[in-house]
C-alpha cells in the first residue's frame, strides 16, 4: 500500500470528532460577531454617549448658573445630571430594532436560521448580546454624565457624591434605563419586523406618550402617567422624593418598564417562531 493510499485514513484519524449542532454558546458569539462587525453599532453607541453626557454637561451648568435660585432641599442634583437619558432612550430604542430588523431587511435572517434553525436559540442569543452591550454602554454613559454634571456643579454647592444616599442606586439605574429602553424596542423590531416601523413604535411609547399624557385632565393624569414606561422607568435614575408623589417609587416604577419591555420580547419571540422569515 503507497502512503498515497493511507494518507486519506491517517488524515481521518486526526480530524476531531462531530460535535453535533451548533448550540447556544455558537449562537451567542456569532451574534456578538454580527453586532460589533456593524460601522453603525459603534455610531449609534456613541451617539448615545455624546446625547448623555452633553445634554447632562447642559442641565447641569444651566443649574449651576442659576444655584442662587434653586430651593436645595428639593434639588436631585443626580437626576439633574442624569437629564441626556431622556433623549439617550430614543438612541438606544433605534440600536434596539436595528439589531433584529436589520436582519430582515437584508434577507441575511434566513441564512441565521439555515445555519441555527432553532429559532428560539437565535432570538434568545441576539436579546442577551443586545442587552449586555445596551448595558455596559449605558453604564458608561450614565457615570459620565453624573461625574462631568457634579462637577460643573460642584463650584455652587449643588453638587452630591456616590456615597450619599440613593446616588449610585440612581448612577446605576440610569444604565438599567437604557438597556430596558433598548430591549423594549428589540420586541417591537421582532414583532413588526420593519425598521422604521418599530422605531417609530419605541418612540411613540416611550416619548410621544409621556407627552400626550400632559394634555389630560388632572384627575386622570395622576393615574395614567405613572403607567407610562419611560415617566415610570426614569424614577429609578432619582433620589430627591416627593418629585411625584403619585408616581410610583424607584424600583416599582422601573419594573413597569421592564414589563413593557417583557411583554413586547415574549411577543416577539412568539412572532419570530411562528412566522415565516
Amino acid at each position: 500500500m503507497t502512503t498515497t493510499q493511507i494518507a486519506p485514513a491517517a488524515r481521518a484519524r486526526l480530524l476531531p470528532p462531530e460535535t453535533g449542532r451548533a448550540g447556544f454558546g455558537d449562537a451567542l458569539r456569532s451574534e456578538f460577531t454580527k453586532i460589533m462587525s456593524s460601522r453603525s453599532t459603534y455610531w449609534t453607541l456613541l451617539a448615545l454617549v455624546v446625547v448623555c453626557v452633553g445634554i447632562g454637561a447642559l442641565a447641569s451648568a444651566g443649574a449651576a448658573s442659576h444655584a442662587n435660585q434653586i430651593s436645595k432641599a428639593s434639588f436631585d442634583a443626580t437626576q439633574q445630571s442624569l437629564g441626556g437619558l431622556y433623549v439617550g432612550q430614543l438612541v438606544i430604542a433605534v440600536l434596539g430594532a436595528l439589531t433584529i430588523t436589520s436582519e430582515y431587511a437584508t434577507g441575511m435572517i434566513r441564512t441565521s436560521l439555515a445555519v441555527q434553525p432553532r429559532r428560539g436559540v437565535v432570538f434568545a442569543a441576539k436579546a442577551v448580546v443586545f442587552a449586555v452591550v445596551s448595558l455596559v454602554v449605558g453604564l458608561v454613559a450614565s457615570f459620565g454624565s453624573f461625574f462631568l454634571g457634579q462637577a460643573l456643579m460642584s463650584g455652587h454647592h449643588l453638587s452630591v457624591t456616590l456615597g450619599q444616599p440613593n446616588v449610585l442606586r440612581a448612577v446605576i439605574g440610569g444604565g438599567l434605563f437604557l438597556a430596558a429602553c433598548g430591549m423594549l424596542a428589540y420586541g417591537l423590531g421582532a414583532i413588526l419586523r420593519h425598521t422604521a416601523g418599530a422605531i417609530t413604535a419605541a418612540i411613540g411609547l416611550l416619548f410621544v406618550l409621556s407627552v400626550l399624557v400632559n394634555f389630560l385632565p388632572h384627575s386622570w393624569q395622576v393615574n395614567v402617567d405613572k403607567w407610562m414606561p419611560a415617566i415610570a422607568g426614569s424614577q429609578v435614575w432619582t433620589t430627591v422624593a416627593g418629585q411625584g408623589p403619585h408616581l410610583f417609587s424607584a424600583w416599582p416604577g422601573f419594573a413597569v418598564l421592564a414589563g413593557y419591555a417583557a411583554v413586547a420580547i415574549i411577543a416577539g419571540l412568539v412572532c419570530f417562531r411562528t412566522r415565516d422569515a
